[in-house]
């Protein structure tokens, strides 16, 4: 098959799965994170002004220039293929201002498998766009964003996910004092309405997964 067609069925396959699943709004390892992933440690760039919308950032600082997160919210793609690049270009062409996720985690159909590619909301500390209808808008405020890409309606993640999950998760939990309890599926946020982040994912972080983080957090305090 032709390189174009080819590129250009994955990207039809994204679109589908996207508007099929998780839907967005505008509003036990110690493993070290990999090398190119070290921008997570760097401070974040200066914060983008307040401006007067739904989500505005007035009074949501801390004093070492990141935001205050209360939570971390993990969803999935509902497609086979993507990535970051085509997440933010879909999102765009919805009118949004950019990729809605603080990070996206490929599954080899679109970028390396396990590999976590770290948004520009993250890099500017901006206000999520991936967990609309919250009371006070709360999940997308204060709330980090990481999709997977994958159908998880229908299976679990890869392992290099699952494992890119856990390290990114604890290294988050760590810095920004997020509890266990407040790492949750998308669909278990309040006002949300979706099958996001599909029932096999959603049964591990609320069990298995939540389990080892909490240990995690209890061995690093």
């Amino acid at each position: 098959m032709p390189v174009e067609k080819t590129w250009m069925s994955a990207l039809a396959a994204v679109a589908v799965g996207m508007l099929g699943g998780c839907q967005l709004s505008p509003e036990s390892s110690l493993e070290p994170l990999p090398p190119h992933r070290l921008a997570l440690w760097r401070r974040p760039a200066t914060p983008e002004r307040p401006r007067k919308t739904v989500a505005s950032d007035a009074g949501r600082w801390r004093a070492d220039g990141y935001r205050q997160w209360r939570y971390i919210v993990i969803h999935h793609s509902a497609g086979d293929y993507g990535n970051a690049a085509a997440f933010d270009a879909d999102h765009r062409g919805r009118g949004w201002d950019e990729l809605g996720y603080h990070f996206v985690i490929d599954n080899g159909n679109g970028g390396p498998d396990g590999h976590v590619e770290v948004g520009s909301r993250w890099t500017k500390q901006k206000w999520g766009a991936h967990c609309g209808g919250t009371p006070n808008n709360e999940y997308n405020n204060h709330g980090i964003g990481i999709c997977l890409v994958g159908n998880f309606c229908e299976k679990m993640p890869t392992p290099a996910q699952q494992g890119a999950l856990r390290r990114l998760v604890q290294h988050l939990a760590t810095r920004h004092n997020i509890p266990a309890e407040h790492v949750v599926g998308h669909c278990d946020c309040p006002g949300a309405h979706t099958a996001c982040p599909g029932r096999f994912l959603l049964r591990w972080i609320n069990g298995k997964f939540r389990l080892q983080l909490q240990n995690y957090l209890a061995r690093v305090e």
